[in-house]
């Protein structure tokens, strides 16, 4: 049975966070708000999960997994950042992009490119995303949640509820969210390459 928290999108309540915590540790996959579409979500390296976010969005070994951070330190604990890419990602985040970077020694080799050892990392601008990852003291292995065959994520809980509550742990309402995917950036060399146009302004990064 999916259990469902509707949390305040600005002031999100500690007590469902924690408990929302609780079953990503347990190895639970959840759904939940960003600042671009809902998202599915996992602990890092938990096997089980990550395989079942995959056949939920049918994606292959190819698909580059995000991380999504907390901040600009953590992501450089999972991801190869020099001194051209620092300065881009500090000035671009928290926002709606995903950016594509080299995976440092940290980074489960499940989740990652399988020829080009890459991995996406995202800082969203969202309070609930950021209230989790600050209760997890760690990052989420994240895909956007964009059912098979259409081209949007999805942007209502209750929609998702509808279409995915057997398969769930735990769904998070947190209001209607941006229908507009993350703008996907490749920062492994400079100038960057800009892999998809979506919410994030893609200006800084031309």
């Amino acid at each position: 049975m999916t259990q469902f928290f509707q949390i305040h999108p600005e002031n999100p309540q500690k007590r469902l966070i924690d408990q929302a915590v609780s079953i990503i540790r347990q190895g639970g996959v959840i759904a939940y708000p960003t600042d671009s579409g809902y998202a599915l979500g996992c602990h890092l390296g938990e096997k089980k999960a990550i395989e079942k976010i995959k056949w939920l969005r049918s994606l292959d070994d190819k698909h580059n997994f995000t991380l999504v951070c907390s901040d600009l330190s953590e992501i450089g604990t999972y991801a190869k950042v020099d001194n051209d890419a620092f300065r881009l990602l500090k000035n671009n985040t928290p926002g709606a992009y995903t950016f594509i970077l080299d995976a440092t020694s940290e980074v489960p080799r499940l989740l990652l490119h399988p020829k080009r050892r890459s991995i996406g990392v995202r800082v969203p601008d969202h309070r609930i995303t950021h209230a989790l990852l600050e209760a997890l003291d760690g990052p989420l292995m994240s895909v956007t949640l964009i059912p098979v065959g259409e081209e949007l994520p999805m942007t209502d809980a209750e929609e998702i509820r509808e279409r995915y509550d057997a398969h769930l742990e735990l769904i998070i309402d947190g209001g209607a969210c941006s229908f507009e995917p993350t703008s996907v950036i490749d920062l492994r060399e400079i100038p960057p390459v800009i892999l998809r146009e979506g919410r994030g302004d893609t200006a800084p990064f031309r």
